[in-house]
């Protein structure tokens, strides 16, 4: 009986403990799902991951009949098999050949534009902190996009290639890859939100190890966009406006869709071809120009043009409008780096709320009293 005591005390502790671990709740596991970090941009994403991102573009050019999938990879980090068939780019980069100037300011706004090895056609360049790179000969000059120079190139060896396509056939793309290159195609041209256009940054911050700094940067952007559109909440769109010039025959005019219409629609414009489906420009004659927008109040023409004289002797028939005759024109072209960049073209799509701002101050003046245009010029 001695003996038995401390057995049957044991064999009730025994069922006692595992007792009470049954009646006690499971531990629930919880797992992140991974999330596409892009929240405007249509034509990209970007999924991060445990020592590595997939990146996809989705549309990098018109009517393309592939998208693209890239894994940036991180020092030892380890890829799924599924994913080994993708192109895989080893980050944080230590140096880059980019070919569009809309690209220049993501590479400064993350402070890696030192980075930069080589831009093709370096006198498009407006910047001037990356013109005082290109002027000591940190950033060689490459060729031109539809014809760069392979075996420079090669001679520099970047890390990555950054570059775009414009159609399904891009022979120069096919000789980047043959020659042992690492090309990656981005689309930031293709969107048509201002805001989508802007979060391409969050690329770059991918490709540099600068995620935070990235999503840091465009989240003041949103911010700032959002609280310019606020200001003319409550402002009627009153304002009617003609937009674009003659090139050649033919006049080409923002489709209702497009980045251009996009901003007058925010700045609250009345503008005349909101109306036209689809993004990108529609050609259209003089003639049906003329009719639809004789007495528009204001006309934000394209072109470089510096005086309201020059403006019209680049085309007799432009003193039939309004516009031209009230000098209400204005264009967003006219000012350029040292060596003829315009500043417009590669500054803009990477800061949409100076844009809008630009535009509020042409339709609604009152709103910006001290604000001084970025971009656009009065022609006077």
């Amino acid at each position: 009986m001695k003996h038995l005591f401390p057995k049957t005390i044991f064999v009730l502790s025994f069922f006692l403990l595992v007792g009470c671990k049954k009646n006690e709740a499971p531990e629930i596991v919880k797992t992140e799902i991974p999330q596409n970090s892009i929240e405007f941009a249509s034509g990209l994403s970007i999924v991060k991951h445990e020592g590595y991102s997939v990146v996809t573009v989705i549309e990098p050019w018109p009517n393309a009949n592939a998208k693209f999938t890239y894994i940036l990879k991180e020092k030892e980090a380890k890829v799924p098999d599924s994913l080994q068939k993708y192109t895989t780019i080893k980050v944080p980069l230590e140096s880059v050949v980019v070919t569009s100037t809309t690209n220049i300011p993501f590479l400064e706004m993350l402070d890696v534009e030192d980075k930069l090895v080589g831009f093709p056609h370096t006198d498009y360049v407006s910047s001037e902190k990356t013109r005082v790179l290109i002027d000591k000969g940190s950033v060689k000059n490459v060729g031109q996009n539809e014809k760069l120079n392979i075996e420079q190139l090669i001679e520099l060896s970047p890390d990555l290639i950054i570059t775009f396509g414009v159609d399904n056939n891009n022979p120069m793309l096919d000789n980047l890859k043959k020659s042992g290159l690492n090309v990656f195609i981005q689309a930031d041209w293709m969107e048509q939100s201002p805001l989508g256009k802007a979060e391409w940054i969050k690329l770059y911050g991918a490709l540099f190890g600068k995620e935070d700094k990235a999503k840091e940067l465009f989240d003041k952007i949103v911010e700032s966009y959002n609280q310019a559109k606020k200001l003319v909440a409550d402002q009627p769109a009153t304002s009617t406006v003609l937009y674009g010039s003659m090139y050649e025959d033919v006049w080409y005019v923002a489709k209702g869709n497009s980045w251009v219409a996009q901003f007058m629609n925010d700045a609250h414009a009345n503008y005349l071809w909101a109306d036209l489906k689809g993004s990108g420009s529609e050609g259209l004659s003089f003639e049906k120009v003329l009719d639809k927008a004789k007495t528009a109040n204001f006309w934000i023409a394209s072109g470089s043009f510096k005086t309201l004289d020059e403006f019209g002797k680049s085309n007799p028939h432009y003193t039939q409008f309004d516009a031209f005759t009230s000098k209400n024109v204005y264009t967003f072209e006219a000012k350029f780096g040292a060596t003829g960049g315009t500043v417009y073209y590669e500054l803009a799509p990477s800061r949409p709320d100076l844009v809008l701002k630009d535009y509020i101050k042409i339709f609604h003046p009152d709103l910006l009293p001290s604000y001084e245009f970025t971009f656009a010029s009065k022609l006077n």
